[in-house]
């Protein structure tokens, strides 16, 4: 196996100064930001450390003043194959990310961490791997959809990277990216809320994933956003869970790592959002990992 490539942003101008999610409240924020701030910050190392110990090569995105959400690399493109699809933000807010983005991509060309870079039409919103999440087991990409991406995205991911992909309407404004209420493990499970899709969405995720490697995460677990979670193997990373989740996971044959990082909730992310892959290839030649535990 390939060593993993994440793309991060230290946390260095983060904040919750506006109102894009439900879980955002910048009144809150603005009561303790000092000391909040300091907290994230310290968080964002240990993951990184987490991450890294687990084998992971971590790529520095340089923080930006006022991007405060620049932090939450996930939404910054798609990458699959070395192909890289820049994100276009549905809100004012992150439309300054834009930028930043592109540039640091074109870096990322140069060097060879990526090989090709496409930018989404002009009037489609896209926000990048918060919404396409990938799925190396079933070679597709899953799909969300309404809150910021637009439906029509699917169909240029899919012209993009040549994969099917499977869309989920995210009707319930509370799980406003994909990732915020589904997280394919690398074994083929499948972490998911059943609250946050539609019943045709809960249909499509049953058609092709299993019984026995779909695990549904119960309230109190996606009130801390533990779907929010990257997994490395048959490690899962995410910032607190129940024992209930814990049992379920290491029953499946993973170990879990908690980073608890709190703060970044206050803006509606956690470890997954942190966190942007940039060397996941198709093909069957990821899809079968061996069974532990």
């Amino acid at each position: 196996m390939t060593r993993p490539v994440i793309l991060m942003c230290p946390p260095d101008h983060f904040s919750v100064d506006y109102r894009i999610n439900p879980w955002m409240q910048p009144q809150e924020w603005a009561k303790r930001a000092p000391e909040l701030l300091s907290q994230a910050r310290a968080g964002w190392h240990r993951l990184v450390e987490t991450l890294r110990g687990l084998g992971a090569q971590v790529v520095i995105l340089p923080a930006r003043p006022g991007l405060p959400d620049l932090v939450f690399t996930a939404n910054a493109a798609v990458v699959l194959d070395g192909t890289a699809l820049l994100a276009r933000f549905r809100h004012s807010q992150r439309s300054g990310e834009e930028p930043h983005i592109a540039t640091f991509f074109q870096q990322l060309l140069v060097t060879g961490a990526v090989k090709r870079i496409i930018e989404p039409p002009a009037g489609m919103t896209l926000e990048g791997a918060g919404d396409c999440v990938w799925d190396a087991t079933r070679q597709l990409f899953w799909m969300g959809h309404g809150p910021r991406s637009a439906a029509a995205g699917s169909r240029l991911v899919s012209k993009t990277f040549g994969t099917r992909v499977v869309e989920l309407p995210l009707p319930n404004p509370r799980y406003y990216h994909l990732d915020t209420c589904l997280c394919v493990l690398d074994g083929g499970h499948v972490l998911y809320v059943p609250e946050a899709f539609s019943m045709a969405g809960l249909q499509r995720i049953y058609a092709h994933v299993p019984e026995s490697q779909r695990i549904a995460v119960r309230a109190q677990d996606a009130e801390q956003l533990a779907v929010n979670a990257v997994c490395l193997s048959r490690h899962v990373v995410l910032s607190q869970c129940s024992q209930a989740l814990r049992s379920a996971l290491e029953t499946a044959g993973y170990t879990v790592h908690e980073v608890h990082i709190p703060q970044f909730a206050m803006s509606g992310g956690s470890v997954c959002c942190l966190t942007l892959r940039l060397d996941r290839t198709s093909g069957a030649a990821q899809v079968q990992l061996p069974r532990t535990g």
